[in-house]
């Protein structure tokens, strides 16, 4: 039987066998109506198909995927559907417009050519379609597919993940439009090409995403969250213990990843390049080896065990500990090191330059040290998942990771904020087994594992702590709190809809 990964997207003709049924799959039929008449109301006509590809939370591994290290998500129900249509090819004036339900969203026009710069200094929200467009288009030629020359698209969007909240929006967003892109080209590939691809296809948005986002967005299964790996892209399933629940919540700090990458994101790209490099010249390569070679702490994660050996031990951070200083280093101090500049040692990245552009010092002891811890306790919860011990034990110790985990985000990579650590301690004092940030950080949502019998008084608790504030305030509506605070098993992955 074919592996998971290597089955094409699956193509639907009811929305039950994806919503399931009760109020998710009225809820589904709702959204799909109302696409279908603004569709028609705007274009004229309806459209051919859609996509649709799920948000996701991070359990654990946070920050550690683009460092070539596996992590653990699921996916959610909240997804984001894209309805597509192709206009004749005869037509003299060929362009992708792209609308949206939500009317905040005003439409954006974009050319039909595959070609096309995006204007990452004007962000606008469409980009995300295009940067699905740009991708598929690159993947299909250097595939030696032929697609046909470019016509037009008519696209509506409808999403339900909350944007800048850490749960992927943009994931979903551009994983739904690569799909509807090649399933109105009549093209499908295997999820983990897809997976890859629309890896791929995000970073023409600027930010240097590491691939779990749109891995598990692809490849989720109903009920199972997934262990990612990399190079190449696989999924294990992994079975949660029946008797807890995740309980996703909204620090209502909104995360702009793409528009704050120079100093947060990508500068902690930046950072774990640096560190390794620095780790790979102290543990005895040439600096000129370190700099072509050396692009993630994974790569050199290798000669840290073989350095922690000579000392009884096997666990990498003793080399951090060792050849890193814990004060932060200037860009002076690593080009002594390195003999190079830090502007030709990322020469080939414009995001990069950008960062070196921003940044006053590198913290490179503390950013490796988070990476080889919290790659260790990706293991160390799939281990206690699957481990002989009882459902309260196996608990405790997904909890105590998860604690574990908040903890290394906080302190050593430094991607929290006030509005999460205060969250994450209401939850802690409200029964959680278990507390994090997840996603990016600098905002966005928590994740908390919570017994099952304790949810609906546990979600009671953090809307009267947490929330009714910011009711009060009029941060938000008490109408829109279910956006904020839910409940969530795994959930199923990418789809596409022929109706």
């Amino acid at each position: 039987m074919a592996k998971h990964e290597d089955l094409p997207v699956p193509i639907h003709s009811k929305l039950d066998e994806v919503y399931g049924d009760g109020s998710q799959v009225e809820e589904a039929q709702l959204r799909f109506s109302i696409l279908d008449s603004k569709f028609e109301e705007l274009f004229g006509h309806l459209p051919d198909l859609y996509a649709r590809a799920p948000g996701r939370v991070n359990l654990i591994g946070e920050h550690i995927d683009y460092e070539g290290y596996s992590v653990l998500p699921m996916a959610i129900r909240q997804d984001t559907i894209v309805a597509i249509g192709k206009r004749d090819a005869g037509e003299s004036e060929k362009l992708l417009r792209i609308a949206n339900v939500n009317d905040k969203y005003t439409m954006c026009t974009y050319p039909v050519d595959p070609n096309q710069e995006i204007d990452l200094k004007n962000h606008r929200w469409g980009h995300y379609f295009v940067c699905g467009y740009k991708g598929f288009h690159e993947y299909a030629k250097l595939a030696g597919m032929d697609v046909g020359s470019p016509v037009g698209l008519d696209v509506m969007i409808d999403g339900t993940v909350p944007t800048g909240s850490g749960l992927s929006s943009s994931a979903a967003f551009v994983c739904s439009s690569t799909i509807a892109i090649m399933a109105a080209l009549n093209v499908n590939l295997p999820k983990k090409e897809v997976a890859q691809l629309t890896c791929e296809c995000e970073r023409h948005i600027g930010t240097q995403s590491g691939g779990m986002d749109q891995a598990i967005s692809i490849m989720a299964k109903t009920g199972f969250a997934e262990l990612i790996d990399f190079n190449p892209i696989r999924a294990t399933d992994v079975q949660l213990p029946a008797g807890g629940t995740f309980v996703i919540a909204h620090s209502l700090a909104e995360s702009q990843k793409a528009v704050t990458a120079a100093t947060n994101y990508n500068n902690r790209v930046v950072e774990c390049r640096l560190a390794s490099i620095v780790l790979g010249i102290k543990l005895g390569m040439e600096p000129e080896e370190a700099i072509s070679k050396v692009k993630t702490l994974s790569d050199v994660e290798g000669l840290c065990v073989s350095f922690a050996g000579t000392h009884g031990s096997s666990d990498p951070t003793l080399a951090v500990k060792e050849y890193l200083k814990e004060e932060p280093y200037t860009a002076e101090e690593i080009e002594k090191i390195t003999g190079k500049t830090l502007d030709s040692i990322f020469l080939d990245s414009a995001s990069s330059l950008d960062v070196i552009k921003a940044a006053k010092h590198y913290k490179l002891f503390q950013r490796a040290s988070h990476v080889y811890s919290e790659a260790k306790r990706v293991y160390a919860f799939k281990d206690a998942v699957s481990s002989d011990s009882d459902e309260e034990e196996k608990l405790k110790k997904l909890g105590d990771l998860m604690n574990d985990s908040h903890h290394s985000c906080s302190v050593l990579f430094e991607c929290s904020c006030p509005e999460l650590e205060e969250l994450v301690e209401v939850c802690k004092g409200n029964g959680a087994l278990g507390a994090r940030l997840t996603g990016a950080g600098w905002g966005g949502c928590a994740v908390a594992l919570v017994k099952e019998s304790i949810v609906p008084q546990f979600i009671l608790n953090l809307k009267e702590q947490f929330y009714q504030s910011r009711i009060d305030n009029g941060t938000i509506k008490k109408s829109d709190l279910g956006l904020y605070v839910f409940a969530s098993k795994p959930s199923s992955g990418a789809a596409i809809f022929r109706f």
